[in-house]
């Protein structure tokens, strides 16, 4: 799936409602250069949505309208950017936000990256767990940084648990997973971008111009 920019040229060849439509849209020179088996035309779909006045597209391969009904991929298409929401978790979370990794060098580097992202799918993976333990909750739905905490817990009381416990210890921790249950989401609040401005290498002097005269 695909956003669409607003000088986006096509020709509707079939409509499924108003805002649902097989189009057929005309493919470059250079892209058939490119690619040989690339015909002139490509039929695709075109899905729209207005969220607060302002209408958003979609351009999709999953032409069934039967299949893939319009609403569902506009929704799977809205779920898609909740990966931003993992970044931010791996960043603020388990890199306790810093702006640099520990790592000095390529290899280093590469072996903290695959470590952090170790550690988040194991945390994402108890999390999937413990909400298979509740009714209609999704894993999204727990506290990442919660549960995050609880297993990093875990594993620091482990050299002080016979191995006979384990099993014990670690149902706990389910249950305690699945009680970090956040609130339901305010679909009314915005978070525009902004670009967060990095800490100044030295002090700020706040006196003014008169008062270094």
């Amino acid at each position: 799936m695909l956003p669409v920019k607003k000088d986006f040229q096509y020709e509707v060849v079939h409509r499924y409602s108003s805002r649902d439509a097989i189009v057929a849209i005309k493919t470059t020179p250079q892209a058939r250069k490119k690619f040989d088996e690339l015909p002139e035309l490509i039929e695709a779909r075109l899905v729209s949505k207005v969220i607060k006045g302002k209408t958003y597209q979609v351009l999709t391969s999953m032409c069934d309208g039967l299949r893939f009904p319009g609403e569902d991929i506009v929704e799977l298409y809205r779920y898609r950017w909740e990966i931003e929401l993992g970044y931010r978790e791996m960043k603020q979370t388990l890199l306790d936000s810093e702006y640099t990794l520990r790592s000095k060098r390529p290899d280093m580097v590469r072996q903290e990256l695959w470590g952090v992202l170790l550690a988040y799918n194991l945390i994402r993976q108890m999390m999937t767990k413990a909400s298979e333990r509740l009714d209609s909750i999704c894993p999204n739905q727990l506290s990442f940084t919660s549960s995050a905490m609880a297993v990093t817990q875990y594993f620091a009381s482990l050299p002080l648990t016979s191995p006979g416990n384990l099993p014990r210890h670690y149902e706990v921790l389910i249950q305690q997973i699945s009680m970090f249950v956040l609130p339901p989401r305010r679909e009314d609040r915005s978070y525009p971008r902004w670009i967060k401005l990095k800490p100044k290498k030295y002090a700020t002097n706040r006196k003014n111009a008169s008062q270094l005269n």
